[in-house]
């Protein structure tokens, strides 16, 4: 079948597909478009990877533009979902507007209205919901991409509740599935009433094997030889034989997955003497631009040895790199001008990164559960293996496992290469899953009476699969019981309505945990009178003649009478400690992305004035730190004793009860979040990017991340101090601020300037200019010279700000102020006179 057979696209359409060389479906194309996937009919499409799954979502999504309707397309990934949006924009000149929104959980989305197609996360479309958007009404197609990630204990029950939200607002909802190819596609497409489009082809072939010895044995049989030298490992004898046989005039890329952060670098810096022998001049000289764009992105020392590597034609890819170092490195890889790719499982979850050869160098990863290694799953490993081999580019594709000896090989056989995937689970019974969309189900009057609730959760993947009515009944209620003793909802005769708070917190996309931990803690804050009467309420440091383990902290009066359970407590009782990451503390986290010049002080005052309490960054940095919505910093060996010193010597300015130092779990969760909260603490004292992440083992991405987590969250608490009308909301304001632009107070008022950020405002602030009043007075010689004299910045800062003639024609900068710019901040090699990712503005 060809696109020209097509009368359901919107005109141009088939023939814009046919001058991108689609000359014919795929057959798995043509079975869902016989199953009517162009003309409304729901598709689950559970086919391998590169076979042709988002053009079946795109001759869905058109066709029902066509038809006057609308298409929403849900990715699990931010970066996944640019990558589409700038993939459909070639749509736009047919008269298809595209639009993209991730961020933001507290927006309606309101610009979208006027958008045919558009690309969110699931996370942002569940806002959404529970925000009104009035445009997800006019829904006529949906697209689930990678909806085999349901699975997934993190955001499958997200995925599966908002599909399910979706189908009960949209009666005649198309919904378009598309999936890798997993044990029991059938039951999802039972699930969503859809046709089943089920197909093991592939446009090239894929050989899988192992690696064992000097050859690769396949499992068709076949051996291709790749020896291994003296003092050579089989990962760099395979890139080698990749990069040596062209075809077309085209070197073989490879990508390598490894477990962990520091595996992946350490093994592109191995690797990089490898590819650079095989690169040409033209190669070099533009890997050496690239690697100063990546250099000029962070002044860190990842982003050196990232930099350092491409410069060879070799990378690093891992969650700790900023979004704009990962961009730059897939697209030069794309371009084929990186040879080799050693990324963490993150690069196999849809973004788009073929390679002729993929090695999977380790099939084990820390599970902090098990406390050990574990294997990985199949459908994950499958997954990395599906990126080897680009249509149009590559004769074929090779996915290699590693084996030191012949029963490693024949496990790795039996459990990747001939295993079938496993099943996809729905998650959705876990009450952590359930804590949340419980209360948004019933917030946004999806369900009113338990009975309508558990109707409502019928539709879910979960009951599909299970049809155990009496477990899911058993959690709900549970889950209940918690929102109600919380006063997140209110149970009046059968009747479920959520309080005003608990609407707050459902449009605020909180964990109710992390909202009740919030507020219980800025309540003990305001009921105590303040940090001096807070620490009343502490046991000080037990002496060396204490004997009783059983020996707590007692819990103050006040706490009880806010009604609120505090998630420590209750993850005390679990005895759960999920949200650590890997003991390396490498390995990527599900999230799946600091500054104090001396030791970090405390007790800084806000701006409550008077006998009002006050609440100090770093208490409220803490606060938000040990909320289940906050992935704390893992200590590492030695940070306890580290961090237990800090707490002591910092205990007055904590907020909640802290645990007892004998109840390990609850206690190294309160340190790990002290961790994290002086990492972020070091952020908003204008520490250098570089020095925190040496400080506390990280990379810039990490910093961005728990920077962006921060700020959500301390924005999240400074409505819920407002709704309950507690007296901290201008200590919470201005941390959050000072979170967000990385500065101290006193550059509180400049940073927030348009093209100003952390360390721009600390060199205008060093020649004399303290606030956006006097910037906008200053002499511009000045400014000039606070700005190293680059001209065109300092007119936009004083466009910014209000300069009526912002123009430096003809004005030299003032020297002295230069000096005292330069005298009171850290030179920067690229001499921008930016903080990286810091400068938000």
């Amino acid at each position: 079948m060809r696109p020209s057979d097509l009368s359901t696209l919107p005109d141009g359409v088939p023939e814009a597909l046919e001058a991108e060389g689609i000359e014919e479906f795929y057959p798995p194309q043509t079975d869902a478009i016989e199953k009517g996937v162009a003309d409304g009919a729901s598709v689950v499409a559970s086919v391998p990877t590169a076979s042709g799954k988002t053009l079946i979502a795109e001759l869905a999504m058109l066709s029902a533009v066509k038809r006057g309707g609308k298409a929403l397309y849900i990715v699990p990934l931010r970066a996944l979902a640019s990558e589409k949006k700038t993939e459909f924009e070639r749509w736009e000149e047919f008269g298809v507007d595209v639009g993209v929104s991730t961020g933001n959980y507290q927006s309606d989305g309101e610009w979208l209205a006027s958008r045919d197609i558009i690309v969110a996360t699931s996370e942002k479309v569940d806002s959404l919901i529970r925000n009104g958007a009035p445009w997800v009404n006019d829904l006529t197609c949906v697209v689930a991409d990678e909806v085999h990630l349901v699975d997934d204990g993190g955001r499958g029950p997200t995925l599966e509740v908002t599909l399910a939200k979706l189908r009960k607002i949209n009666r005649d909802l198309q919904v378009v599935a598309l999936s890798a190819t997993v044990g029991n596609a059938d039951e999802v497409a039972a699930w969503l009433d859809a046709e089943l489009v089920e197909s093991d082809w592939r446009p090239i072939d894929l050989k899988m094997g192992v690696h064992y010895g000097n050859a690769v044995n396949f499992d068709d049989g076949s051996q291709r030889e790749v020896p291994v030298g003296k003092g050579q490992k089989q990962t760099a004898a395979l890139v080698a034989d990749a990069l040596d046989e062209e075809v077309d005039g085209q070197r073989g890329s490879s990508l390598v997955f490894v477990n962990s952060r520091r595996n992946a670098e350490g093994a592109a810096k191995r690797l990089a003497d490898v590819t650079a022998s095989r690169l040409d001049r033209d190669e070099q000289a533009e890997l050496k631009g690239l690697a100063r764009d990546i250099r000029d992105d962070s002044d860190t020392d990842t982003s050196d040895d990232l930099a350092d590597c491409v410069r060879k034609g070799a990378a690093f890819h891992h969650a700790g790199l900023s979004a704009t170092q990962r961009s730059l490195v897939e697209d030069a890889f794309r371009d084929r001008l990186v040879k080799c790719i050693c990324a963490t499982p993150t690069l196999a979850a849809g973004v788009n990164t073929p390679a002729r050869r993929v090695v999977v160098r380790d099939w084990k990863r820390y599970d902090g559960e098990f406390g050990g290694m574990q294997p990985l799953d199949t459908l994950e490993v499958h997954q990395m293996m599906g990126r080897a081999g680009r249509p149009g580019l590559d004769p074929y594709g090779e996915a290699v496992l590693l084996a030191k000896d012949r029963d490693t090989m024949d496990e790795l056989f039996e459990r990747y290469v001939w295993a079938e995937p496993e099943d996809v689970r729905s998650k959705l019974a876990a009450e952590p899953a359930l804590r949340t969309h419980v209360l948004a189900t019933v917030a946004s009057g999806f369900a009113t009476t338990r009975e309508g609730l558990l109707e409502f959760l019928d539709r879910t993947l979960y009951a599909s699969q299970t049809g155990d009515d009496a477990r899911l009944a058993e959690v709900t209620d549970r889950v209940l019981e918690y929102l109600a003793v919380n006063d997140f909802l209110e149970r009046e005769d059968g009747t479920l309505t959520a309080t005003g708070i608990g609407h707050t917190v459902s449009r605020l996309y909180l964990d109710p945990m992390s909202a009740a931990e919030i507020v219980d803690g800025l309540r003990e804050g305001v009921d105590s009178g303040g940090v001096d009467a807070v620490a009343a309420n502490r046991r000080s440091r037990p002496s060396d003649d204490d004997e009783v383990p059983g020996d707590t902290a007692e819990v103050p009066e006040n706490a009880a009478d806010a009604g609120f359970v505090t998630g420590n407590d209750l993850m005390a009782d679990d005895g759960a400690d999920d949200d650590v990451d890997d003991p390396g503390d490498d390995a990527d986290g599900p999230g799946d992305d600091a500054d104090d010049p001396g030791d970090g002080e405390g007790g800084e005052e806000g701006d409550s004035g008077g006998d009002d309490p006050t609440i100090t960054p770093l208490g409220l940095f803490h606060l938000v730190a040990r909320t289940p919505d906050m992935y704390q910093l893992y200590l590492k060996s030695g940070d306890r004793e580290t961090y237990e010193e800090e707490f002591y010597e910092r205990e007055d300015e904590f907020l909640g009860h802290a645990p007892s130092e004998f109840e390990d779990v609850a206690w190294e969760d309160w340190l790990a979040a002290l961790k994290t909260a002086r990492l972020l603490e070091d952020w908003a004292s204008e520490l250098d990017e570089d020095v925190i992440t040496e400080r506390y083992g990280v990379g810039p991405g990490d910093i961005r991340g728990k920077v962006d987590t921060a700020e959500w969250l301390l924005g999240a608490a400074e409505q819920l101090a407002n709704e309950l009308d507690l007296d901290v909301v201008l200590d919470v304001r201005e941390a959050k601020k000072r979170v967000e632009y990385g500065v101290s107070e006193e550059l509180l008022d400049l940073a927030g300037v348009r093209g100003v950020g952390r360390k721009r405002a600390r060199r205008l602030f060093e020649a004399g200019i303290e606030t956006r009043a006097e910037l906008r007075e200053a002499d511009k010689s000045v400014v000039l010279g606070a700005l190293r004299g680059r001209e065109k910045t300092a007119e936009n800062v004083l466009r910014a700000v209000g300069r009526q003639d912002p123009s430096m024609d003809g004005v030299e900068k003032d020297a002295t102020a230069s000096a005292a710019a330069t005298a009171g901040s850290d030179a920067d090699d690229d001499g921008s006179g930016q903080a990286t990712f810091g400068d938000f503005s």
